[in-house]
């Protein structure tokens, strides 16, 4: 089964590219097609790289390349589908485009590299002004923008809520609109990313907590012999990367100074280990004396939360062993790995590596906990 090219065994690959409307590309492209790699990670922009062959006298060197079909800001849409149910991986543009000429026969190739659509929001600075509108309505407001490349907004009202009022503050954006929304995701331990799919030219910016519950995914089998479904599987405990955030308000009739009491993550934070690492670190919020008792606690909150994970693990897998493409920003079960480390993890990032013949990922897990908080391990 690993043996058939991609694209004519159990794993059929689709590239679609064009300026904003994509359609599929030419034979010639997806044969010459070397490799892709494509990265997706929790609360940064997906990338991706793509390798053709340059074959002399072929119709990219000769008639594609000379047209533009490579150029900046066009859109590459790719698809990927296991078991006859389309995955897509990819919906970005492309940023930047080589050419290696080489005097070796086969040697020539074209490298593509771009990254996702929140591309878009990232090219123009602007200064705005949002009176009256709390963190999620800002963010919607800013997302309706984009429809046109069919993404669709998916936003979670932040935790603890900031009331506006203009009479007292009104809150300016400068920048760009991914800075902005990015900024105000880590305000309120948030993240924000782009989710390709589910189907081709549609995807979903997501602005809101990492999704640790509901249902999981395929779980991670190793060192179970012919069960195994992955190569190799390492953990980490870091003792110092959890911290205890201090911070301070100021009334501002007394100029008396509280400090804040420990926030609970668990409403950003669902536990998925039983036993809890603590913080060894203690860490002083800078400015927060200045800002309103919610923004304040906000700020406290998003820091405790974003550092509570001190247990990662990092991994790779043959998706055709494994027969489900492993997918970032979702729970995902450990089998195999001893009492400390089996059970639910969060997956932080995925690599995928797809060559002629092969289509393997790279990973990273983490959670906040040793010990499962469950004896079964599903599905």
């Amino acid at each position: 089964m690993a043996d058939e090219p991609v694209g004519q065994g159990p794993i059929h690959l689709e590239m679609r590219m064009g300026p904003k409307l994509t359609r599929p590309v030419p034979p010639e492209v997806t044969e010459a097609l070397l490799s892709a790699q494509i990265t997706m990670t929790a609360g940064e922009r997906s990338g991706f790289q793509m390798a053709f062959d340059l074959t002399k006298k072929g119709a990219i060197i000769e008639r594609l390349l000379p047209e533009g079909f490579f150029d900046p800001r066009t859109r590459v849409v790719v698809t990927a589908s296991i078991k006859g149910t389309p995955v897509v991986l990819l919906d970005g543009l492309i940023v930047r485009h080589e050419v290696g000429a080489s005097n070796q026969p086969g040697q020539t190739t074209l490298t593509v590299t771009g990254e996702d659509l929140t591309l878009l929001m990232d090219l123009e600075e602007r200064t705005d002004r949002y009176p009256n509108l709390a963190p999620y309505q800002r963010v919607t407001r800013i997302l309706a923008k984009y429809t046109d490349y069919g993404i669709d907004a998916h936003v979670v009202k932040e935790q603890i809520l900031q009331p506006p009022n203009e009479r007292y503050r009104v809150d300016y954006q400068t920048g760009t609109d991914l800075q902005y929304v990015n900024d105000l995701a880590r305000a309120n331990g948030y993240t924000f990313y782009l989710v390709p799919g589910p189907t081709a030219g549609h995807s979903t910016a997501y602005w809101g907590p990492e999704k640790r519950l509901g249902e999981r995914q395929h779980a991670l089998n190793v060192n179970m012999d012919v069960n195994s479904t992955v190569d190799q599987l390492t953990f980490a405990y870091d003792g110092t990367a959890r911290e205890e955030p201090q911070a301070r308000v100021q009334d501002p009739r007394t100029r008396t100074s509280t400090l804040l009491a420990q926030p609970d993550i668990s409403p950003l934070r669902p536990p998925l280990g039983k036993r809890a690492t603590p913080a060894l670190k203690r860490k002083t919020l800078s400015g927060t004396a200045k800002k309103d008792r919610p923004q304040a606690e906000a700020e406290a909150l998003a820091r405790a939360a974003t550092s509570a994970d001190a247990i990662s693990g990092s991994g790779s897998l043959d998706v055709n062993r494994h027969g489900y493409v492993l997918q970032p920003r979702e729970l995902v079960g450990v089998r195999g790995a001893g009492v400390t480390y089996d059970g639910d993890y969060y997956v932080k990032s995925v690599t995928h590596n797809i060559r002629p013949g092969s289509f393997r990922q790279n990973f990273t897990i983490s959670r906040e906990g040793l010990i499962a908080r469950s004896g079964t391990v599903r599905p």
